[in-house]
């Protein structure tokens, strides 16, 4: 009986395999069924244990330098599955935008809001803030379409920001 906290030794292998069918036959079992409690899915499991198997072939002519070829393999196999829920986020994430989700009926009560505050304006003002504010004219351009000088633009969207921030309350707008 073991005291606790004792090394436990296992028996290291005999010598390592020198045929590379024999060694699948005795190893891929194990490796799909471990395979398939981590991915959870049989297809998966099947394709990672396949590119486990080939990089480990690939390398056959130097097995004797691996100190366990059961455990390269098994490391191998793991490390493909990391790398593919890896790849698999990074492409969720380009594809789905994290964030908070827009809810369009607030889009739609903020619309009524705005367009509520904006009735509450001069003709004249309003035409002045949505060519200014909201289509990004210069004054200069707003007052040709207006059909008045710059500085009357200018005037009226002062006076209109004006009652704006009176009727709403916000020192900001």
């Amino acid at each position: 009986m073991q005291a606790e906290g004792d090394v436990i030794r296992f028996p290291e292998r005999a010598s390592v395999p020198l045929d590379f069918a024999a060694f699948f036959a005795e190893e891929h079992r194990g490796l799909f069924k471990a395979l398939y409690f981590v991915t959870g899915n049989r297809a998966d499991a099947a394709e990672l244990m396949q590119d486990a198997f080939l990089k480990l072939w690939e390398r056959w002519d130097r097995i004797d330098r691996i100190d366990d070829p059961t455990a390269y393999l098994f490391r191998v196999a793991l490390n493909g599955s990391r790398m593919r829920a890896r790849a698999a986020r990074r492409a969720g994430q380009r594809l789905i935008p994290v964030g908070r989700e827009r809810d369009p009926f607030d889009e739609i009560d903020l619309r009524e809001d705005v367009r509520t505050l904006l009735l509450d304006l001069a003709p004249r003002q309003r035409a002045a803030l949505l060519l200014l504010d909201m289509h990004g004219y210069r004054s200069e351009e707003a007052a040709r379409i207006m059909g008045i000088r710059p500085s009357t633009v200018r005037a009226l969207a002062a006076q209109g920001r004006a009652v704006l921030r009176r009727t709403s309350g916000d020192s900001h707008a």
